[in-house]
């Protein structure tokens, strides 16, 4: 992290200096002002008709420091000007449409006619991206971008320009894995407690429990113009075994081993913490960069597997049993299921084991045969680990007994496996033909009368 901040600070002395220069050459103030939509859209198109670098990178400051100043009302009018003003330029595209007509689909002129068709707001946010901290402030305004498309479907093709332009600047190569620990400054580890998203952190005495222990690790990947925001942060287990519930790994009573002598290292917590990055792939294999590290620190660690939770699950067993017409259900299931309903079923050992016996076919069905529009598993969750190489290896029948888990899985987690010898071909098989790696023991559990359903519509 020192050399990337060296490198950052470099750049940003370099960025002041010729924002100063910049502003000195077109009477700009220093001081950062809210502006009106009028003012942000001028100053845009100012800022495309310039070639000086000293200007641009002024304009692109003041710019972006007006927008981050304006009221919601007029960062949502500049935000639909880039949609309705900031497309492409139409006689260029008409003038390279012609060109195409006339001469074919020559390579010059389908180079052309592309850079036609590219819209200027992508132009803008190249220059915007100048500005000293102009990519976190690119990454907050699609943030904003992204709280109004819903209501203001035109923001759309802002947005893909946007997700265009970011899975250029935020691929794989340019993120750097750093270890995260209890010297790591406080600025960071404040942005830890801040963006857990999986496990909730309490207070410091929590992190200090995830991060201080010669059993835990915690790992971020970083962006060289982000370099105090980590983009993902993966927590990690240090065991003896592969566990089946969270409650033990985050107990702040229990015992830590020894780091030499576990042989399983459990990732409990992947946190993604920008929003205005959502959407936007980092690229498959990050799990196995981490594997990779805790190998070499600790060769006596041989098993890396999860121990994930299923957000989507109990949306998706409510829509079945609302079907009349599921294949997943008969009237004995149903019966069984209701339990699902009352407050505290699971505090019941018969009635939980009778839920277990219905809830684990289901949850094999759900993982390896329940596909969406694009032929992949319907749970987020599983959609990472299966793409990053994992195998679906265990079902842990109320592994989460927190508020949240109950809710959005009736208590399951997955435990998914990084065999570091089938990694790329579980990828492989996933990303080509949407096939999931399981073990036999999970297939085992798929409800036979769901496969004998759809054998027969087959």
């Amino acid at each position: 992290m020192a050399t990337l901040g060296l490198d950052r600070a470099s750049l940003s002395n370099l960025l002041s200096t010729l924002t100063e220069r910049g502003r000195s050459l077109l009477g700009l103030s220093n001081g950062a002002r809210a502006m009106s939509q009028a003012e942000l859209i001028g100053l845009g198109e100012t800022l495309l008709s310039r070639r000086g670098e000293a200007t641009g990178v002024a304009l692109a400051n003041t710019l972006l420091a007006g927008y981050s100043a304006a009221s919601e009302a007029d960062q949502l009018a500049f935000l639909n000007a880039l949609a309705d003003l900031f497309g492409p330029d139409m006689n260029e595209l008409n003038a390279a449409l012609a060109v195409v007509r006339d001469k074919g689909t020559t390579p010059d002129a389908i180079s052309k006619l592309l850079k036609a068709a590219e819209p200027r707001r992508q132009e803008l946010i190249r220059r915007l991206n100048l500005a000293p901290g102009g990519t976190a402030s690119l990454v907050r305004m699609r943030e904003a971008l992204l709280t109004h498309i819903k209501d203001h479907p035109a923001l759309k093709h802002v947005d893909s320009d946007f997700v265009h332009l970011f899975a250029s600047w935020f691929n794989r190569g340019f993120l750097v894995l750093q270890r995260i620990d209890w010297t790591t400054p406080a600025n960071i580890l404040e942005k830890i407690i801040r963006y857990e998203q999986v496990h909730a952190i309490s207070n410091w005495d929590d992190l200090r429990s995830r991060l201080a222990p010669s059993d835990r690790r915690c790992y971020g990947f970083f962006h060289p113009q982000l370099v105090d925001e980590p983009l993902i942060f993966v927590e990690v287990a240090l065991t003896r075994e592969s566990p089946a519930a969270i409650a033990p790994l985050l107990d702040l009573t229990r015992a830590p081993i020894p780091a030499t002598d576990a042989t399983t290292a459990v990732f409990y917590s992947i946190s993604n913490t920008q929003r205005g990055l959502g959407g936007i792939s980092f690229g498959n294999f990050l799990i196995k960069q981490v594997v990779e590290e805790i190998k070499r620190e600790l060769p006596n660690v041989h098993t890396f597997v999860t121990l994930s939770p299923v957000p989507g699950f109990a949306a998706w067993l409510k829509r079945e049993r609302a079907s009349e017409t599921s294949p997943l259900l008969d009237g004995a299931s149903r019966a069984i299921l209701n339990a699902l309903d009352t407050p505290n079923w699971a505090d019941d050992p018969d009635i939980a084991e009778q839920v277990k016996a219905e809830l684990l076919p289901l949850a094999a069905y759900y993982f390896i045969e329940a596909k969406g529009s694009r032929g992949h598993p319907l749970d987020p969750v599983a959609r990472f680990h299966l793409g990053n190489g994992a195998r679906l290896e265990r079902l842990n029948f109320l592994g989460d007994r927190s508020e949240k888990g109950m809710q959005q899985s009736y208590g399951l987690m997955v435990n998914y496996l990084y065999a570091l010898d089938q990694i790329e071909a579980n990828h492989e098989a996933f990303a080509e033909k949407g096939q999931v790696a399981s073990s036999s023991t999970v297939r085992k559990m798929l409800p036979a009368r769901a496969l004998a359903e759809t054998s027969a519509s087959a």
